[in-house]
């Protein structure tokens, strides 16, 4: 039995959930989202929980079991709570703006870079070099966070580029000098 799968989800105060045939919706204070729920996986609302089971032990089965669960825990808490990646420049000059809902990055690029935010996704700025990237839907926020990240990764040497806040950069030591 899978260890995700057999955990119930919570449902916070605030969300509803609706289970019509094979789509679990979830509306809350943030917004409303749905998953479909495989076959071979049931769901059930128990009070305050939501319980997934599976139909057989058959591989392709017990690998959605856990899946479908972590899926509908990230819904509960996207509509309750949402999801927010915290990003930060490291760079002489590097700087972050916000021009209506768009993000406009200097990078010591020749041109400034806007990032247009996909709909339901919010990036908010809280330092010339701290930003973030808010949503309900936690792969979108993870996505958008990544694109963002790859216009200038963390380079070794420096560590000039765009980074997650807390992550951590390996250094490479730069060249030696000759004798």
């Amino acid at each position: 039995m899978s260890r995700v799968g057999r955990k119930p989800v919570e449902i916070p105060s605030g969300v509803t959930i609706a289970i019509e045939g094979s789509t679990l919706r979830a509306k809350g204070p943030l917004g409303e989202r749905n998953i479909t729920i495989p076959d071979g996986i049931t769901c059930r609302q128990e009070g305050n929980q939501l319980i997934f089971e599976r139909a057989s032990d058959e591989k392709h089965v017990r690998a959605l079991h856990g899946t479908t669960r972590a899926l509908a825990a990230n819904l509960v808490i996207g509509v309750s709570k949402g999801f927010e990646k915290q990003l930060e420049l490291q760079g002489v000059g590097y700087r972050a703006e916000l021009r209506g809902k768009n993000l406009v990055l200097s990078l010591g690029y020749s041109h400034p870079v806007v990032v247009i935010p996909p709909d339901g996704i919010a990036i908010t700025v809280a330092s010339p070099t701290q930003f973030s990237v808010k949503g309900i839907d936690r792969q979108v926020v993870g996505q958008v966070a990544a694109v963002i990240r790859a216009i200038r990764p963390p380079e070794p040497y420096k560590g000039k580029g765009i980074r997650y806040t807390g992550e951590y950069v390996r250094r490479k030591a730069g060249k030696a000098a000759g004798k």
